[in-house]
């Protein structure tokens, strides 16, 4: 049986390029921290890795803080405006995020409000896009952080991260965004955003899992903001994330940020044409769809489609039968019999988020590949509607 794998949000296969470097340095086996030559050359590969990861993000290689991927970074990043708050003479002790960040985010700041910090949660509008006017009203000169996403990991709307910094750097707080969703598939340029910190993980573009980065601002310079360690030992990058240098992992990230910042337009024009196919194939096949997600201010390879009078998990175990492996949103909240947070803000309403599947492309996938989505997808729902009491 055929099969399509269009969960490329969840995970990237690894790049055949990044899987023959990966076996290159296989043999790379010193410590990166010890001073003699073995060490030495593992040390120059992890910081020749460090300026591709930076080179992608549009910053220098000092400015990269490698960590174990995208929910360590970004727990870093509110677990040092915790310890900020709790020694801050200034008395900034308020936390402003979005009400639909990733799990990791969201239950990092729900860790703060249970501790008795302040924490707004801003609303999107329909498409998924930040209510700047909501986000002027929570700032004060008490905000100490604010974290928005780049863009969605389920319906793809991307955010104006320029104009949200301007605002959070006017009112003297703190910005961070998890790009998670968003590097290597639009143009990301941190010293352009003026953000303060990133996130970005190595198995999101086809590089290995286990692996992730923190961009930090001017990092190492008296102008640089805080960073504190979630993981005390070693002085291993500069004393703020300790533990041995996962040597393979860096190096195959370094390979994948590396075929990421080359083959970026490529990417977005193909995964957006396949996208487009599939969107107008659908909408022309299943009567009463709706597409979730801002219609063009969205990351290229992101399709999120609700299917009223069919409920999604129904949805995704027939497809999986039929050789089609897709999600019905994030993969951290698998198994959760909760409807999408994110559809619920956008205000889809229950039977909507509970009847969505995201459809998340990337590298590999053919327009074949399309073609047998939209043969097999429409009856799959047609005979799921039949079957509905909804």
């Amino acid at each position: 049986m055929k099969r399509v794998y269009v969960d490329y949000n969840a995970t990237t296969p690894l790049n055949s390029e990044v899987k023959a470097a990966i076996i290159e340095e296989l043999d790379i086996y010193g410590n990166a921290s010890s001073m003699h030559e073995t060490g030495r050359e593992a040390h120059g590969r992890v910081e020749q890795a460090r300026a591709e990861v930076g080179a992608l993000l549009g910053t220098k290689a000092r400015n990269i803080v490698f960590t174990s991927g995208g929910s360590e970074s970004n727990n870093m990043v509110f677990q040092t405006m915790r310890q900020i708050a709790a020694t801050d003479a200034q008395d900034r002790t308020e936390i402003v995020t979005s009400a639909i960040e990733h799990p990791c985010v969201l239950n990092s700041a729900k860790f703060l409000q249970e501790l008795g910090y302040k924490v707004t949660f801003l609303p999107v509008d329909a498409d998924g896009k930040i209510k700047m006017d909501a986000l002027k009203s929570a700032l004060s000169e008490k905000t100490l952080l604010v974290s928005v996403m780049t863009a969605n990991n389920e319906i793809g709307t991307i955010q104006d991260v320029k104009a949200i910094t301007a605002l959070t750097k006017a009112a003297g707080a703190f910005m961070h965004t998890d790009a998670v969703q968003a590097v290597g598939k639009i143009p990301v340029d941190v010293e352009d955003w003026g953000v303060d910190y990133l996130t970005t993980s190595a198995h999101k573009i086809y590089g290995p899992k286990g692996v992730g980065a923190l961009f930090v601002r001017n990092r190492g310079s008296k102008d640089s903001p805080p960073l504190f360690p979630l993981i005390h030992g070693g002085h291993q990058e500069n004393g703020q994330r300790a533990g041995t240098y996962n040597n393979i992992g860096i190096l195959g990230f370094g390979k994948a940020a590396e075929l990421a910042k080359r083959n970026l337009a490529e990417y977005a024009e193909t995964v957006w044409r396949l996208r487009e196919k599939l969107r107008e194939g659908l909408l022309g096949s299943v009567p009463n769809l709706k597409i979730n997600g801002h219609p063009t201010d969205v990351i290229p390879n992101t399709l999120n489609a609700s299917f009223p009078g069919a409920e999604g998990e129904a949805i995704l175990l027939a497809m999986d039968l039929a050789g089609v492996e897709a999600s019905t949103g994030s993969a951290c909240a698998s198994g959760s019999l909760e409807p999408s947070h994110v559809l619920m803000a956008i205000g889809a309403g229950a039977e909507l988020a509970h009847g969505s599947i995201r459809f998340s492309l990337g590298w590999g996938l053919t327009e074949t590949d399309i073609d047998y989505i939209l043969k097999t997808v429409p009856p799959i729902i047609a005979r799921l509607r039949a079957m509905s009491t909804l």
